[in-house]
């Protein structure tokens, strides 16, 4: 019998595939990075062809890793980044680039159906706010600029939808995805026509695929797909999830007992309920990937891209040194720098609004309270604290509609870095736990791919079997004090730069 599993997870940096053993171990890993094209101030894209060749080169990759028998693998499964648009036409192409999370040229449609009301009168089906890289906004923003992109059209997907269309050849929407794009009724798990023409896109109905669940087989790899993947042809393909489910999955989220945190481009902050939340001060709410239960999110692109961004710009030099000298990677050189300085009131703030912004108006990243005597080690302090900072806001949002949980669980690529999970336990005064593997998106793929091929039973029974903890950090109540007025100072930075980025 088929034992082992394959996860993809089509990320806002990265596409990566893993290998685990039928018990969640991780066995292989292999990524690509995407690379994200700015044709126009404020537009994210990436080729459509050069994400398919993306992730079938690492798909090969991790299974050459592994060792493993590709006619041992038992089922395939995705996830990726929710949001954004990548349509194809009735032949399964491209119709022009994929449209990534963080692009804003809706913005102007978004901000007029604020001032109309749409949003409000959308809320009690959508479930969420309306933002500029949702579907809804960008249809409607190529037809009114790239009419003939519309009309070429034939289905619009996610990014992972789009990978599992090349995989098997049959086009689909997975329920988690695409109940984050305030396309459907998320109350009902159905599409409904209200929801289309409230938003006046009604005749975009036609582009909306077959709705399936994240644990259902959904096709087999194809003959063409096999050759460029390495991938046994048949090989049965899940529906997979939105990263957020996929990383709730992987931390073993399977009642409300626990918050879940995913810090990467995106700084996601959630928990599950039987019951949706339908509230104007939330971000969203979307169907989770175990039926009957609802995802409540508060979540912006102000996460650890940040320090990405950080490292690319100013620590290209020391990267370089420490290549050359095998001294290991520039973020463990910032982690260990960043330790040596202790928490300060009178440090550096940093606003990590570098991708967008969780306060309500266009604010931009910056830095501030920079003296002579501040170094690298704690201008890079601020931007770990300002990405911490970012999240606690969301988690006091969340907080106004339920108790603060007994711990969190927290996943992404600052999840890598014991010194901030410290720091993120210290600002959180909550218990923070990292669970255990690399590649958790790909993980909570795989626990979807485990119960659709018949490995488990159910999701109750694969995630407890594949997914466990790796490490815990205790807050410490020392720092409580000091960080609640770094936070404060934060807050008010936030609110005092208001008028000069509204202006």
């Amino acid at each position: 019998m088929a034992k082992y599993l394959v996860g993809i997870d089509n990320g806002g940096t990265v596409s990566k595939a893993a290998v685990f053993s039928a018990d969640g171990r991780e066995l292989a890993v292999a990524g690509r990075r995407v690379n994200i094209l700015q044709p126009h101030p404020g537009w994210s894209e990436r080729d459509m062809g050069d994400l398919w060749r993306d992730t079938a080169e690492a798909i090969k990759e991790a299974i050459e890793k592994s060792g493993v028998d590709p006619k041992d693998i038992a089922c395939v499964s995705c996830t990726g980044h929710g949001n954004g648009l990548y349509l194809i036409d009735a032949d399964g192409k491209p119709v022009r680039n994929g449209i990534y999370s963080s692009d804003g040229r809706a913005a102007g449609i978004v901000a007029d159906w604020k001032a109309r009301g749409v949003d409000a009168a959308a809320l009690p089906k959508t479930a969420q706010c309306v933002w500029a890289a949702q579907p809804n906004a960008l249809l409607a923003w190529l037809r009114e600029h790239e009419p003939e992109s519309v009309a070429r059209a034939a289905a619009v997907l996610m990014a992972k939808d789009f990978t599992r269309f090349c995989l098997t050849g049959k086009v689909a929407m997975e329920i988690t995805d695409m109940s984050g794009t305030s396309l459907m009724n998320v109350i009902t798990a159905r599409y409904d026509d209200e929801v289309l023409e409230v938003f006046g896109i009604a005749e975009m109905k036609r582009l909306l695929p077959p709705i399936v669940a994240s644990a259902e087989v959904c096709g087999a790899v194809t003959a063409e797909a096999a050759a460029l993947t390495g991938l046994a042809e048949g090989t049965p393909v899940a529906g997979g999830m939105f990263d957020i489910d996929a990383c709730g999955l992987a931390s073993g989220c399977v009642d409300g007992r626990q918050f879940v945190i995913v810090t990467g481009t995106w700084g996601n902050n959630q928990y599950i309920a039987r019951e949706p939340l339908v509230d104007r001060n939330l971000f969203m709410t979307s169907c989770y990937s175990i039926p009957g239960w609802y995802l409540m999110l508060e979540g912006s692109p102000t996460g650890a891209g940040n320090l990405e961004w950080f490292a690319e710009t100013f620590l290209g030099d020391k990267a370089a040194l420490l290549k050359q000298s095998g001294g290991g990677s520039v973020f463990a050189w910032a982690d260990a720098e960043v330790a040596g300085v202790a928490p300060d009131a009178d440090a550096p703030l940093f606003l990590p609004f570098l991708y967008g912004e969780n306060v309500g108006y266009a604010a931009k990243g910056c830095f501030l309270g920079l003296d002579s005597r501040h170094g690298r080690a704690d201008v890079m302090r601020a931007v770990y604290e300002g990405c911490a900072f970012s999240h606690n806001m969301h988690l006091q949002r969340l907080y106004a509609f339920r108790a603060k949980p007994e711990v969190i669980r927290l996943t992404g690529g600052a999840a890598r870095s014991a010194v901030w999970m410290q720091m993120f336990a210290d600002i959180f005064q909550v218990p923070v736990e990292v669970p255990d593997g690399s590649e958790l998106g790909a993980l909570g793929a795989a626990v979807a791919g485990a119960v659709a091929c018949g490995l488990y039973a159910s999701y109750e029974d694969a995630i407890p079997a594949m997914t466990r903890v790796a490490r815990r950090y205790e807050p410490d109540a020392a720092r409580a004090e000091i960080y609640a007025g770094r936070y404060g100072r934060y807050c008010a930075a936030v609110a005092a730069l208001k008028p000069f980025f509204t202006k």
